[in-house]
């Protein structure tokens, strides 16, 4: 079974009859709703065969609904693009009519821009394809020389190399679209842009205004995000490493290894971590990945991501289904690794709750004794959190009777949702039941260990604090 999760971002491509059951069918196990782009009327209505297609296939899938922040572009040009060339001058002007831009100017959305930069500064247009220089400001207009020129269009986004950056993590937008996403019932809501754990806490009060019960993501794409990132993992429920606009504001030689560390760190502050952006970014027009994208998506399976995600390769893309074909089979040989299956993760560190212990002590006995399967019975998903941080090769099953825990589980490391009320379930007859479902599921057999971890009381939060460990085939009555 394939434990790293797989996140397909969807659109026009996806649209097309049929196409979000062959996702389904080929392993996603989270759709990403990106509110950049389209209307609530297309979210809504890809929310609805989701869920239709989700309980017809019994597969219980999270959806994450992808805020657009305060992307920083340039407006619209008199037709429709322009050549820059390198040494010309080219000004942004703030106040500069949405469709008038030309060879010498353009506007710009983000009207504070003027008071953000100054001369030295490089500004990387269109993910760092067109880079100016800043020669000087005045009031509105920012004069810059023409470094490295290029083809630019319409609305491409604009960064400051290095961040610094003043523009609200939470646009005026953002909070509509939350409205939305709590509406339809998002199960994750990723806020873009964010710089430091306030801008967090800030979003979280807008989504709790808005009655909104989804986790918070927070994507990682500022420099100057680096500088509090640990603040930041502390005050999300995980972190999406956004690698296209980060690497445009810290230079892409230094990705790789602030991947790693961002990864290492979420998972040891029990935080899920999710890698993204041009994973396989060559299918978007071709039926195979390059050897350079298998390696990029088997090192982040090996460092130990919870989930890599799919954007423009499933969203517009001529082949949505085969992508997520290709990056199943890439997770699934990584994850044979050695390295993937062992861990020392917390063995020196103090558990806070009787949960996190129960929750440590299965992973290690599962490790140890040759488990086949891993059964906790959980309110919230968050015994099934803490065991998906043990690197490991035994499948967690989350028996939950939540919807809600089922479909966010969906993108922890390792684990699968079942769907399962032990609120009406005789404690004996609960473990039976999980052994069937396991059993019917070719999960494990007659004479395979199973660990179950469970609570005395029955349907409370937080309240697991018992570990059995059973061997199929052999009597249960006495195995509460």
């Amino acid at each position: 079974m394939r434990r790293t999760k797989i996140i397909a971002t969807l659109g026009p491509a996806t649209d097309q009859p049929g196409m979000l059951e062959k996702l389904l069918v080929a392993g996603v196990d989270v759709f990403r709703l990106n509110y950049s782009h389209q209307t609530h009327v297309e979210h809504e209505k890809r929310m609805k065969e989701i869920r239709r297609l989700s309980q017809q296939h019994k597969h219980a899938v999270a959806v994450i609904a992808d805020l657009q922040g305060p992307k920083i572009r340039i407006e619209r040009f008199k037709d429709g693009k322009v050549q820059l060339r390198e040494g010309a001058k080219f000004n942004i002007n703030t106040e500069l009519g949405s469709d008038d831009g030309d060879e010498t100017q353009v506007g710009v959305s983000y009207k504070k821009l003027s008071t953000d930069v100054k001369a030295g500064d490089k500004l990387m247009v269109d993910d760092g394809r067109v880079v100016l220089e800043v020669d000087s400001v005045d009031k509105h207009i920012i004069n810059c020389e023409v470094i490295t020129g290029g083809v630019l269009s319409n609305n491409k986004g604009i960064n400051l190399q290095g961040g610094g950056l003043s523009a609200s993590a939470v646009t005026e937008k953002d909070i509509e679209d939350m409205k939305h996403a709590t509406k339809v019932k998002a199960d994750y809501i990723a806020i873009s842009f964010p710089r430091d754990a306030d801008d967090i806490r800030l979003a979280r009060k807008m989504m709790e205004e808005c009655g909104c019960k989804a986790q918070l993501i927070s994507k990682i794409e500022r420099a100057e995000a680096l500088n509090h990132v640990e603040e930041m993992i502390e005050a999300s429920d995980a972190i999406m490493i956004a690698r296209g606009d980060l690497g445009v504001e810290i230079g892409d030689a230094s990705l790789p290894p602030v991947q790693k560390s961002l990864i290492k760190m979420a998972r040891d502050m029990d935080r899920a971590v999710i890698t993204a952006t041009q994973m396989m970014e060559s299918m978007i027009e071709n039926k195979i990945p390059t050897r350079a994208e298998v390696f990029d998506v088997a090192n982040a399976v090996i460092d130990g991501t919870d989930a890599v995600m799919l954007s423009g390769e499933t969203s517009v893309g001529r082949y949505p289904d085969k992508v997520v074909e290709a990056m199943s089979s890439i997770c699934e040989e990584a994850e044979k690794q050695r390295s993937v299956r062992v861990s020392d993760h917390r063995i020196n560190q103090r558990f806070e709750t009787i949960s996190e212990a129960i929750a440590m002590s299965s992973m290690y006995s599962a490790n140890h004794i040759g488990a086949k399967a891993i059964c906790t019975l959980t309110e919230t998903g968050g015994t099934c959190l803490w065991m998906s941080r043990i690197s490991s090769g035994i499948p967690i099953f989350a028996f939950a009777r939540h919807t809600s825990t089922r479909r966010r589980v969906a993108l922890y490391r390792g684990v699968y949702p079942m769907k399962f009320d032990i609120t009406h379930t005789d404690p004996l007859e609960a473990n039976k039941q999980m052994i069937d479902q396991l059993i019917a599921e070719g999960a494990v057999k007659d004479g395979d260990f199973v660990i179950i971890t469970k609570g005395d009381l029955r349907g409370r939060r937080g309240g697991t604090n018992n570990m059995k460990i059973i061997q199929v085939g052999q009597a249960l009555e006495h195995t509460l």
